[in-house]
């Protein structure tokens, strides 16, 4: 009986020890995933919602605003003004009178204007008035208006929804209701559209040119076969940048595909093919094309030719057996690269910005704009969610009506 404890005992210890190996060998993934991937994603997340830029330069007037804002029907009062002329003096004199300005300009019309040139008045005039509310609305009488305050108390955080509504095209009207944007600041939906038609064009594009070009490597002899998917691997070889640039030479009006057409006597005139979305659909499926033919590849090479053959032997003609016994195999590749392509698609920044027009500009480009150039990350981050959201839900749509099961590399 001893000797059958001590046994699984061991067998246990054994076990054990099997697991702590399994766990340190995929330990090192793990925590590439949340470094790389999962982290970054809660920190876009938390960045939307999350503002706290107005309430750590003028915390007397947010802290003021927060109680305000459940009763907006009521004017400001005089201690709201008194802090808010303090808190942009002090901010003036430390410096950070910037960020305030920034935030609110996101939500005003010259509210950048308005806040500095109001704290450049402050500082010249170092008394404190007997009445906040009409030295303020002396230097400027925007500050007597409700929708200024309401910006303010939508910005005095520490949470907000203001980023999400305006990647929406919505906004909080005075009386605290969800309303849609004006047709003249409603931009991003619009832009969300742009970004899944384009990819939609370019994934059917790249499917209708990479099917025949899996097909005729897969069923090419080997030599053969060999050359052409070096050619297909090609393009890993040169940057996206320099893949993309090249396109430029093409297709401008004086670039080889122009003067071809010319030579040829086809056209009179160069087309407008740079520039402009016919640009950017057969740049961005050129740079994509492999990613479509190489998951359809490994299906189609693990597909053996004897199905075929057997189906022409019992009489089938060759497109129907083509129809009714190849092309069903190979799904799971079309699947897979179908899947790739226009996920890849999706956030394509740098081909649309070279060889794309002022129309034709993805949400990534957007995305980047607000994270470089106006340093407006919440918007950033909401734009990111919205691209992020809409990824997922044709995910589960795609899961849905094909299948997850149905795609496969090989």
């Amino acid at each position: 009986m001893a000797r059958y404890t001590d046994l699984a005992r061991h067998l246990k210890r054994a076990e054990r020890r099997r697991r702590l190996r399994a766990i340190a060998l995929i330990a090192p993934l793990f925590l590439f995933l949340l470094v790389s991937f999962v982290l970054p994603i809660g920190d876009m997340l938390r960045r939307s919602i999350v503002d706290t830029e107005l309430s750590e330069v003028w915390p007397r007037t947010a802290a003021l605003t927060k109680a305000w804002v459940w009763d907006r029907k009521s004017d400001p009062t005089p201690e709201m003004f008194r802090a808010l002329g303090e808190d942009i003096r002090e901010s003036a004199q430390t410096r950070t009178i910037s960020i305030a300005a920034r935030r609110l300009n996101y939500a005003l019309r010259d509210g950048r204007s308005l806040v500095m040139n109001t704290a450049r008045e402050l500082r010249r005039d170092t008394s404190d008035p007997p009445d906040w509310r009409a030295r303020l609305i002396e230097i400027n009488p925007a500050w007597g208006e409700r929708a200024t305050w309401i910006a303010i108390s939508q910005a005095a955080g520490p949470l907000t929804d203001f980023y999400l509504l305006t990647a929406l095209d919505l906004e909080r009207t005075p009386n605290n209701k969800v309303a849609w944007r004006p047709p003249e600041q409603s931009l991003y939906l619009q832009v969300l559209g742009r970004t899944l038609l384009i990819s939609a064009t370019v994934t059917v594009l790249a499917l209708v040119l990479g099917f025949p070009v899996a097909y005729l490597v897969a069923n090419a002899p080997k030599r053969i076969a060999g050359l052409l998917l070096i050619l297909v691997l090609l393009p890993f070889w040169t940057s996206l940048l320099v893949r993309s640039a090249a396109w430029i030479v093409l297709l401008q009006d004086q670039g080889l595909i122009n003067g071809a057409l010319q030579a040829l006597g086809i056209i009179n005139e160069p087309m407008r093919l740079i520039f402009n979305r016919t640009g950017v659909i057969v740049a961005m499926t050129h740079v994509l094309l492999p990613f479509m033919i190489l998951p359809m590849y490994a299906t189609m090479k693990a597909i053996p030719p004897t199905y075929m053959r057997a189906a022409l032997s019992l009489g089938a003609h060759p497109a129907i057996a083509f129809i009714r016994v190849y092309l069903p195999q190979t799904l799971p590749g079309v699947a897979a690269g179908v899947l790739l392509v226009f996920i890849m698609a999706l956030g394509y920044y740098v081909t649309p910005a070279l060889v794309g027009g002022a129309d034709d500009q993805m949400l990534a480009h957007f995305i980047a704009f607000y994270t470089t150039s106006s340093a407006n990350w919440g918007l950033a981050a909401a734009l990111g969610v919205l691209l992020l959201t809409a990824t997922a839900v044709l995910y589960v749509v795609y899961a849905r009506l094909v299948g997850l099961n149905l795609v496969k590399l090989g």
